[in-house]
């Protein structure tokens, strides 16, 4: 492993912030996606200082274009003055009580309004909790036990419990080696992965659990349109066998329009969870979904003083107008759609074997290299060579409306000279000499593409 000096290291004061971290926090984040071997460690930057718009400072003074976006949690822009002003003035009539806030019907009726299977709603926090609910609402309503999922769903008890059987289901779901410590040996078998694409291969799994199956959640695309046919397959299976169908739209949502992706896509799910995509970087989540699954909720304890909060109340409502007011997902898909033709151009013209491709609200980045260590390795190499240049990210890209011509002309100018570095030390057999920190690991090796 490649160690880092603080002294030596570009970013130093992130360096001591994180070496004090290690000692205090197991782990040193509160998110798997904030580790810094996710990124380039002692290149990348750990903590940030500040935010606005499309970009954000680090605590050792440079200024990143952020093609993360908060891990997806910012749609609209860092710091938007009209969210941030709305959340101002709400702060200043305070932000929770010991009665409800009229904020908490006004958002479910916008949702209802807006989202396709929207009948009932619930408040969340974050888009793990939010899939909790909705799972203990579909076991609930069914009074059946087992889940089938695909995709990731965060970090709680029902979906971890998969790794419980020898088979590790969350390896193509989230990332190997996942072990289940501290969830219940009892829980064995109660989440049960499918693959996504394969609908005979989730007809054959709901035979053999016929009767038991609560819900069949899914993230129903991620950086690739579903083949046609294949999620009104999905939605048709779970209906034959009476288990609920749930869309996990934490990531997706609101940069698909205001109907989310199923309004999107065109198949309507029993329900639904947001989160990230919804309120522009403050915490709160969404449990939408028809009257008939989500009323038996009432008689569920289900509960929590800080769903209702009018901060992400306000949030949510400000950044759902905004994002119609201002016709936010055609803007990202066209922006996309541009970043790809300059990337993929600039990879023709260096010589470099990597395309930019995906759908354009969510480009990602494929080497062409047949060996899967030098792969990681020149993906790694990006990253630590576009950090150099003040683009943070990964090799794929998370957008939001604050990217424009200036991110677009300064990320391209970075990678024709970061494709020309890859493709000279491949040529010379020296790109494990070029990294400065270990093979980046990634985030999450998900099956829903």
């Amino acid at each position: 492993m490649i160690s880092h000096d603080v002294r030596a290291t570009r970013i130093p004061r992130s360096m001591e912030l994180y070496r004090r971290a290690l000692e205090l926090i197991p782990g040193g984040t509160q998110l798997v996606s904030r580790r810094p071997n996710r990124v380039a460690y002692g290149v990348s930057p750990i903590y940030a200082a500040e935010a606005k718009g499309a970009r954000f400072r680090d605590v050792d003074g440079f200024e990143y274009i952020d093609w993360i976006s908060g891990i997806g949690a910012i749609l609209l822009g860092y710091a938007d003055p009209v969210v941030d002003e709305a959340v101002k003035e709400q702060i200043g009539r305070g932000t929770m009580y010991s009665v409800n806030h009229e904020l908490e019907v006004e958002l479910a009726e916008e949702l209802c309004r807006a989202i396709p299977c929207a009948e009932m709603v619930r408040y969340a926090k974050c888009g793990g909790e939010a899939c909790a609910i909705a799972v203990r609402i579909a076991r609930g309503a069914t009074g059946r036990d087992k889940v089938l999922f695909c995709g990731y769903h965060g970090w709680h008890d029902w979906y971890l419990a998969a790794n419980l059987d020898a088979g590790a289901g969350l390896n193509s779901h989230l990332f190997p080696g996942i072990e289940p410590i501290g969830v219940p040996k009892a829980l064995a078998g109660t989440a049960i992965p499918f693959p996504h694409g394969d609908l005979a291969a989730l007809g054959e799994l709901l035979d053999a659990n016929k009767g038991t199956v609560a819900a069949v959640i899914m993230e129903p695309l991620r950086s690739e349109w579903p083949a046609p046919g294949y999620l009104a397959g999905v939605a048709a299976l779970a209906r034959e066998h009476g288990a609920v169908l749930i869309f996990d739209e934490v990531s997706a949502g609101l940069r698909y329009g205001p109907g989310g992706a199923q309004g999107r896509l065109g198949v309507t799910p029993d329900m639904a969870v947001f989160a990230k995509s919804i309120s522009n970087g403050y915490p709160m989540g969404v449990v939408a979904g028809r009257r008939e699954v989500m009323e038996p909720a009432a008689r569920m304890f289900i509960s929590s003083t800080y769903w209702s909060d009018t901060i992400g109340l306000t949030a949510a409502l400000t950044t759902m107008r905004e994002a119609r007011r201002r016709d936010v997902s055609p803007q990202l898909e066209a922006f996309g759609a541009r970043l790809k033709e300059r990337l993929n151009t600039i990879a023709r013209e260096t010589g470099c074997p990597v395309s930019c491709g995906g759908i354009g609200l969510h480009p990602h980045l494929h080497f062409d290299i047949a060996d899967a260590p030098l792969r990681a390795q020149a993906a790694t190499l990006y990253i630590q060579e576009m950090a150099k240049r003040g683009c943070h990210g990964y090799a794929s890209f998370y957008l939001n409306a604050a990217q424009g011509d200036a991110e677009l002309d300064q990320t391209a100018a970075a990678a024709r000279e970061t494709f020309s570095l890859i493709r000279d030390a491949l040529d010379s057999g020296t790109l494990p000499s070029r990294l400065e920190c270990d093979p980046q690991q990634d985030a999450f090796r998900r099956l829903v593409k």
